[in-house]
């Protein structure tokens, strides 16, 4: 047993570093998590979703499988979407039809390349840098965004429910109709879904990158 005393001390001095890295780690990544803002307001001054409306989507979100059914800033299955990416494609697609359509008068994929570049540096600010939490917890957005937002949610809703013209849709998703029956809570799940973009796409405070470090 002598002869080993030296690699045990070595082992157990391994095994200290190591760990003592993983519970730093693991510290690290529980205190820069994405926080939930306490509300979520239009600049028309609505408030549109609050935390708890949050939380609640998420606990929705876990009834229907959670992460068996699609994935949320990429964890989880690769049947459905990944209702993050396809959350904020959606949306940001939205916003660039609306903003084209208030600044020159067509849909983003009529004006000239040069009117799209504008467009999405402008997309690109509102989204990374007009967004960000504020001290007292909120979160403000534009009305434009809440109009994308808006004209997103039917599609989501028939996802969600039974509408027929989304059937083939949903067995590409290995979804059953009415995955989740209550529109209720079907409301509370896209809060959800717009937190988890929101946090991909947000700037941390003081920072150029996001939650998700894009």
């Amino acid at each position: 047993m002598g002869q080993y005393k030296k690699l045990w001390y070595l082992l157990f001095a391994v095994l200290a570093v190591c760990f003592t890295i993983l519970g730093y780690m693991g510290s690290e990544v529980y205190k820069k998590a994405p926080p939930y803002p306490e509300q979520v307001v239009s600049a028309s001054g609505k408030v549109l979703m609050t935390k708890d409306d949050i939380l609640a989507g998420q606990s929705a979100w876990q009834s229907t499988g959670g992460m068996e059914v699609g994935s949320i800033l990429g964890h989880g299955a690769y049947q459905a979407p990944d209702w993050t990416a396809d959350w904020l494609h959606r949306e940001l697609s939205a916003w660039l039809d609306l903003t084209a359509q208030q600044t020159y008068g067509k849909k983003f994929d009529e004006v000239s390349p040069e009117e799209q570049a504008v467009l999405k540096t402008r997309l690109a600010d509102e989204y990374r840098n007009q967004s960000r939490i504020k001290e007292d917890g909120s979160v403000v957005i534009s009305d434009t965004r809440v109009k994308a937002i808006e004209s997103i949610l039917p599609y989501y809703h028939g996802v969600y429910g039974d509408d027929p013209a989304l059937q083939t849709t949903r067995e590409h998703f290995a979804m059953k109709n009415n995955t989740l029956p209550s529109q209720e809570a079907r409301e509370k799940l896209f809060d959800f879904f717009f937190w988890t973009s929101w946090s991909a796409s947000t700037n941390r405070p003081d920072e150029t990158f996001t939650y998700t470090n894009n």
